[in-house]
């Protein structure tokens, strides 16, 4: 205790120049952050907020740390309530004086907005209590009601993207509909894009539809859907500081801009993933973006050896576990009549999968994109497409076929192509083999059709328990069970290895309950693999990629270019 009342003044005039001193210190260490350190006006609060003040009123313990503003006074005191006036010095010394009486300091008041306080009555006593380490203070609270919430950090930019939410809420009605509804976001502006997206789905809807109607509609069917594809991929994790209305519009934006540029109707769940792969601020992601540029220009293209094998699995288990494994079928389309073929066999496939087929023309020149030629491909393109459900669009696109297709398949499920040139027999024509190059580094299965080939009756797998092989026996069980397609399953013993293959096979099938037919063969495996085809009527032969390394698959050969060049039915290669 103090002796006297005159040394109690002098000791609060002291605390209170050294709170003026902290306020000189806020300020600046604001204006260094490039942030405020000024408190918030409550009426332009509650103006902008469209806030509505209630008669519910009552005595509680207020947390100083989550006062934000003052009715009145908000320009005399900093964010963490320091005097900033040097006028104020006789009333905060008196208020200082109060807290040593016996009678203390009466409640203050206050207006509450979420979890957010402005003071009415009191800011020299929040102020001596906040210089003086207190947690809380007691006042009256009226409470104010509003459709968003405000944090105890808020500063003019949050204030901003707070008063435009709560006209977006308002204006859709949606936090009447769900009460519960999260469209928090990290920037103002966003908010039009979420209004851009009710309009175009209230025109889907047609009819008298109204907005709030079509706002109802579109966040149960649209971004809804969305969301669930954002945390199935964990985006949040890629894009820590972005809310998943941020990430819902940022895919928006770059599904649309994809489709302009590439021509293509792209999925919701295309462009998430594509966004990931491009944008992610991750280490892990950042540090293969730049790796893979790297290995792209030093790496010769005959040799590059595309993905990890299982990684096209691995993707689609995490986004699509339980759903059809070939929803987007790209094809390469030429303008020649086996080109045409392969797009009936694409079209055929995307109908069992429910799925899109996705059309790609390589040009040598952007002089050809603009040829009578190209223009003629154009429109048979679409004419054909009309006659079949599940097309989206040819994209037109200049340079290497196969960098061109690989560059296009990380957005698909399969690649179907006319196997029109096969990998040669010498090791000079598989260095040049532009086919060989594809298969080695499209990141998703190929399914290599030869011109005249029919419809897919029969299947064969070729297994030998590499790593490559097991990701075409999972497509092989796949096919089996949804597309009911008999199974012959052959293992060729060459050199007496592979011994453990074909338990191994028959092991996983018979887990899934899948008929299967086996064959174990001796000798070479190619040969071995066509004649077991023959002899079971397979019409389409599913295999694993190239096993070595592409050095050695071009000097020695393989198997898969051995089958492609001999057998007069559709093989799929998958990685």
């Amino acid at each position: 205790m103090r002796g006297d009342s005159g040394l109690l003044d002098i000791q609060s005039v002291q605390d209170f120049r050294a709170a003026r001193l902290q306020a000189s210190v806020e300020m600046m260490r604001a204006a260094l952050a490039g942030k405020s350190a000024d408190l918030l006006s409550y009426e332009d609060v509650r103006e902008k907020l469209r806030a509505k003040e209630t008669n519910q009123r009552r005595l509680k313990n207020i947390p100083l740390g989550a006062i934000v503003g003052s009715v009145g006074r908000y320009s005399d005191f900093t964010r963490s309530f320091f005097p900033r006036q040097e006028k104020d010095e006789d009333r905060w010394a008196r208020v200082r004086v109060q807290v040593e009486g016996s009678e203390g300091l009466p409640p203050i008041e206050a207006y509450q907005l979420g979890d957010v306080y402005f003071i009415i009555d009191g800011n020299h006593r929040v102020s001596v209590a906040r210089s003086l380490g207190a947690a809380h203070i007691e006042g009256y609270v009226t409470q104010v009601q509003t459709s968003v919430s405000l944090s105890a950090d808020v500063d003019a930019h949050e204030l901003i993207i707070a008063e435009r939410y709560s006209a977006f809420l308002e204006l859709t009605g949606l936090k009447q509909s769900f009460p519960d509804i999260d469209l928090k976001m990290s920037e103002a502006g966003n908010y039009r894009i979420l209004d851009e997206r009710i309009w175009a789905h209230q025109q889907w809807m047609g009819g008298d539809v109204s907005y709030q109607d079509a706002a109802v509609s579109w966040y149960k069917k649209v971004y809804k859907r969305v969301v669930q594809i954002i945390r199935q991929r964990g985006l949040l994790r890629d894009f820590p500081n972005r809310t998943e209305a941020d990430l819902y519009a940022w895919i928006m934006q770059y599904r649309q801009e994809l489709a302009e540029e590439m021509g293509w109707a792209l999925d919701h769940e295309m462009a998430a993933v594509d966004l990931a792969n491009t944008f992610s601020k991750k280490p892990a992601r950042v540090f293969k973006r730049l790796f893979q540029r790297m290995y792209d220009m030093l790496t010769f293209d005959a040799f590059e050896a595309g993905p990890m094998t299982g990684e096209w699995r691995r993707m689609l288990m995490e986004t699509r576990a339980g759903d059809r494994m070939f929803k987007r079928v790209l094809i390469a389309v030429n303008g020649r009549d086996d080109g045409w073929d392969i797009l009936d066999h694409a079209a055929q496939i995307a109908q069992r999968e429910k799925g899109r087929v996705f059309g790609l023309h390589v040009c040598k020149s952007d002089a050809a994109k603009e040829s009578a030629a190209v223009r003629m491909i154009q429109t048979s393109f679409e004419e054909r497409c009309k006659q079949m459900d599940g097309c989206a669009g040819l994209r037109i696109e200049t340079g290497n076929i196969s960098r061109a297709i690989c560059d296009s398949a990380r957005w698909m499920d399969l690649v179907v192509l006319n196997l029109a040139h096969p990998p040669g027999a010498k090791p000079l024509d598989r260095l040049s083999s532009g086919f060989s190059q594809l298969l080695r580094r499209c990141p998703c299965p190929v399914l290599a059709i030869p011109q005249g080939a029919g419809k897919i009756s029969r299947a064969l797998l070729a297994y030998d328990d590499s790593p490559a092989s097991r990701e075409a026996l999972f497509i092989a069980a796949y096919l089996v069970q949804q597309w009911g397609l008999p199974l012959t399953v052959v293992t060729v013993n060459e050199k007496e290895r592979n011994e453990n293959a074909p338990a191994s096979a028959r092991k996983y099938l018979e887990e899934k309950n899948i008929p299967a037919d086996y064959v174990e063969k001796q000798g070479d495996a190619a040969g071995e693999i066509l004649h077991t085809a023959e002899a079971s009527a397979s019409d389409l032969i599913i295999m694993g990629n190239y096993g070595a390394a592409p050095f050695l698959s071009i000097a020695l050969g393989s198997t898969v270019d051995d089958v492609l060049r001999a057998f007069g039915g559709s093989v799929l290669v998958c990685r």
